[in-house]
């Protein structure tokens, strides 16, 4: 499943970009790392590639270009990830390509995106913490569109967003203390979550004391 709507998000990229520099650079392909990041986390976490554009390219002070891995965009915010390798490259960065790499994320920050660097060993060796990683990033920018269904109330709707704005697995009173709701009332919200396949239980023990997230 993958890989085929992989191969569809980079054709679709490449069909709809017009800017000869991202072009060839989409054409070539994308990096080993990125490619890891998306199989291992990010379409595991996030289950679509929407919103979401490789090789982005961006301005820099000096009037130049540079492209970020990722750059996630819904409804025109800045997100912007990149997959930090470790090898002789990383170890033996030099003064001045690391004052570039710091002026880099630098400027990103000035422009207004929220940049988030993921090592590759940590795609590698804690693929689990970096999905619940890119969940957090995600509801930074979606946390505010979560609608209401006739399945979700408004409960359970801002139960989805704290839960994205967390990075660990959360108890029932954490929650109430949220919500403003009876322990009792939490549980229930919980229990039902997890019907509906939105939350899992993330810790055993009794029912007061087990710990939830999103699947």
């Amino acid at each position: 499943m993958f890989d085929q709507k992989y191969e569809e998000w980079i054709s679709l990229n490449l069909k709809e970009e017009e800017n000869p520099r991202r072009r060839e650079l989409l054409e070539k392909g994308l990096g080993h790392g990125t490619v890891e990041f998306l199989r291992s986390v990010w379409y595991p976490a996030v289950g679509n590639f929407n919103y979401l554009y490789p090789e982005w390219e961006v301005r820099d002070f000096n009037n130049g270009y540079r492209y970020l891995d990722l750059a996630y965009m819904p409804g025109g915010a800045k997100g912007g990830i990149e997959i930090q390798g470790y090898g002789p490259h990383a170890r033996d960065l030099d003064v001045r390509r690391f004052k570039d790499l710091c002026m880099r994320h630098s400027m990103l920050a000035l422009d207004g995106w929220v940049f988030l660097p993921i090592a590759y060993l940590s795609i590698k060796e804690e693929p689990k913490q970096c999905q619940q990683l890119i969940l957090s990033f995600v509801g930074k920018f979606l946390s505010t569109d979560v609608s209401v269904s006739a399945e979700m109330g408004w409960a359970e709707a801002e139960t989805m967003r704290f839960a994205r704005r967390l990075l660990r697995p959360f108890s029932p009173s954490e929650l109430a203390l949220h919500l403003r709701l009876s322990d009792r009332h939490t549980r229930r919200i919980l229990h039902r979550m997890v019907e509906l396949q939105i939350l899992r239980v993330a810790g055993e023990g009794s029912q007061r004391y087990r710990k939830y997230q999103l699947r």
